[in-house]
């Protein structure tokens, strides 16, 4: 039993390793078009980009672009089709706060392929409450477009409707909620069946009072990410367990 003992502490590294997260996809920024290289406190962030003052990835001058038509951030015109309604509008206000401003969308940042970022996410698990208000506030609004990222005529050097492309309601383009979080932005983001506050989906609005929840939610993944993952590393784990119990009896 001492030679058992004498292997107890490499034994607690090897449990601890299968469950850390792995750092590189924690408290990072995108590098992408406006990102900071590193998040950090900012003071000052504009309205709905508050929450993020604690830890940004966006600067002030950025938050303050994310609640302006055809800003100099991508001279994007939310209301190619009219006048979009002031509830809709705070969703994509608040989505490009999250996009600009959060440092903690690392699990799911990809390579991009593009002139204007070398890195984007795809497959944000938002919470289902987001999507579904989202969509109950965007469906009377009109587009003419369920891919916002492609496919527009920019000669005018800001984004109008496509020749042949006809403007209509939200919930012609986007049926559900689901295809509204998927679609819009060629699957940067996905509904979930989480709501907020499980720790299993990202919130793109939170109380920053009570502190940012995403920060559990990105730990989470990350850790599902990880070399050993919880998915494939459960034998491991159980073994280890097993051999710990052992060893301490």
């Amino acid at each position: 039993m001492a030679l058992g003992r004498a292997w107890l502490p490499l034994l607690l590294v090897c449990v601890a390793v299968t469950w850390a997260a792995r750092p590189d996809l924690l408290n990072i920024c995108m590098d992408a078009k406006h990102h900071k290289t590193k998040p950090g406190p900012e003071d000052g962030l504009h309205e709905q980009c508050s929450p993020w003052e604690m830890n940004a990835c966006c600067s002030v001058n950025t938050s303050q672009e994310a609640h302006n038509d055809i800003s100099y951030l991508y001279k994007f015109n939310w209301e190619h089709c009219g006048k979009m309604k002031p509830a809709c509008k705070r969703h994509f206000i608040q989505d490009t706060c999250l996009y600009e401003c959060s440092p903690n969308l690392g699990p799911w940042i990809q390579q991009a392929n593009q002139k204007w970022r070398r890195e984007r996410i795809l497959n944000v698990p938002l919470c289902k409450e987001d999507c579904q208000n989202w969509w109950e506030d965007c469906r009377t609004s009109y587009t003419c477009k369920s891919n916002w990222h492609e496919g527009w005529n920019w000669s005018s050097g800001y984004n109008r409707c496509p020749a042949n492309a006809v403007c209509r309601p939200f919930d012609f383009y986007f049926p559900t909620p689901a295809a509204l979080c998927s679609q819009i932005w060629s699957n940067s983001y996905k509904q979930t069946n989480y709501s907020r506050g499980s720790g299993r989906c990202i919130q793109m609005w939170f109380d920053p009072e009570q502190g940012n929840p995403n920060e559990v939610v990105a730990r989470y993944y990350a850790q599902i990410m990880s070399g050993a993952g919880l998915s494939e590393a459960w034998p491991l784990q159980f073994g280890l367990a097993v051999t710990l119990l052992w060893l301490l009896s």
